[in-house]
C-alpha cells in the first residue's frame, strides 16, 4: 500500500512540476447585456486550469522558471452557446540576475469566436480539431513558448513555432475566423507563417540579441545597450525586404516602451542612427522616438 502511495505523489508531483506557463487568464463580459455571470466564471476557471495545468512541452520546471503570460479576453456578443470577442495575449521574461521583466509579446486578437458549453471538458490533441477555444488558446500557448525561447537561444522557439503552425493548419477545418490567408493580412495565419518564415530570421536574431543585451546589464551597461542597438539596426534589413511588416509591428507592440526606457537613461551611446532606424522602420511610433534624449 505504501508503495502504492508513494507512486502515486511521484506521479502527481512529476505532473506539477511539467508545467511550463503561469497564465492569468480573465474574460471581461463588460459588454455584454444580463450576462449569466455562472457560465463566465466557469469558462475563466477552465481555461486557467487548461493553459496552466496542460503539459505543453515535457519540461520540467520550478514554479519560478515558468513563463509569466495573461490571456485577457472580452466578449462582444453572445448567443446561445457561441461567443464572440477579442482576445489579449501577452508574455514577459525575467532578466538575469534583476527582478525587471522584459516584455515579449503584446498582441490583441481581434478574430476570436467560439462555441462553449458549461462545463464541457477542454482536451488539447496537436493534430486533432477539438474546438477553436482549444485551438486559439493552444495556439498561443506555444507561440508563447516559442518566443520566450528564441529569447534565450537562435532559433530554439523552433518546434514550439512548429507546432502552432500545425495547430492553426489543423484549425482551418473549424470554419472560424483568423486561420486563414483569405481572412485578412494581419491574423493568425500571417503571424505563424511569418513567424517561421526564412524572410524573418533577422527579427528573430533581434529577439536573440535584444535579449541577451538585457541579460548582461547588470555587468556591463555600456556594452550591453550598445548589442541592444545592435540588435535593432538588423531591423532594417528586414524592412528593406517587407516594409511594414506585421512582425515587426508585433515586435514593437510589445517592445517600444522598453526601447525609449533604455535609452533614455544611463550611459551613453551614440542614437542617431538608431532613431532614423526606428523611424523608418516604425513610424507609428514616432512620437515615442522623440522621447528619447540625452
Amino acid at each position: 500500500m505504501n508503495k502504492i502511495a508513494a507512486l502515486l505523489v511521484f506521479f502527481i508531483f512529476g505532473f506539477a512540476q511539467a508545467q511550463q506557463l503561469n497564465c492569468t487568464v480573465t474574460i471581461n463580459t463588460e459588454r455584454l447585456p444580463n450576462p449569466n455571470q455562472q457560465v463566465f466564471k466557469t469558462l475563466q476557471t477552465a481555461l486557467s486550469e487548461f493553459v496552466n495545468k496542460t503539459d505543453w512541452t515535457g519540461a520540467t520546471l520550478k514554479q519560478n522558471e515558468r513563463i509569466n503570460c495573461s490571456m485577457y479576453i472580452t466578449l462582444s456578443s453572445n448567443s446561445s452557446d457561441q461567443f464572440t470577442g477579442t482576445i489579449q495575449v501577452q508574455s514577459s521574461r525575467l532578466i538575469f540576475n534583476s527582478t525587471y521583466s522584459s516584455p515579449i509579446l503584446n498582441y490583441n486578437d481581434k478574430d476570436f469566436s467560439f462555441k462553449y458549453t458549461e462545463y464541457e471538458p477542454l482536451l488539447f490533441n496537436p493534430s486533432v480539431y477539438e474546438s477553436n477555444l482549444v485551438s486559439v488558446v493552444s495556439f498561443y500557448s506555444y507561440l508563447i513558448l516559442g518566443m520566450d525561447a528564441d529569447s534565450f537561444q537562435m532559433g530554439a522557439g523552433n518546434q514550439y513555432l512548429e507546432t502552432a503552425q500545425n495547430i492553426a493548419n489543423v484549425a482551418q477545418q473549424g470554419g472560424f475566423k483568423g486561420w486563414n490567408q483569405s481572412d485578412g493580412l494581419q491574423n493568425r495565419y500571417y503571424l505563424i507563417n511569418d513567424m517561421v518564415a526564412p524572410t524573418y530570421s533577422d527579427l528573430r536574431q533581434t529577439m536573440f540579441m535584444y535579449h541577451t543585451g538585457l541579460d548582461t546589464m547588470s555587468a556591463d551597461l555600456k556594452a550591453s545597450k550598445e548589442k541592444i542597438k545592435s540588435s535593432l539596426l538588423l531591423i532594417s534589413r528586414l524592412n528593406s525586404v517587407k516594409p511594414n511588416a506585421f512582425l515587426t509591428r508585433i515586435f514593437f507592440d510589445a517592445k517600444s516602451d522598453e526601447i525609449v526606457s533604455i535609452f533614455s537613461g544611463g550611459p551613453s551611446v551614440p542614437i542617431n542612427d538608431l532613431t532614423d532606424v526606428l523611424n523608418k522602420v516604425s513610424p507609428l511610433n514616432a512620437g515615442k522616438w522623440s522621447q528619447i534624449k540625452f
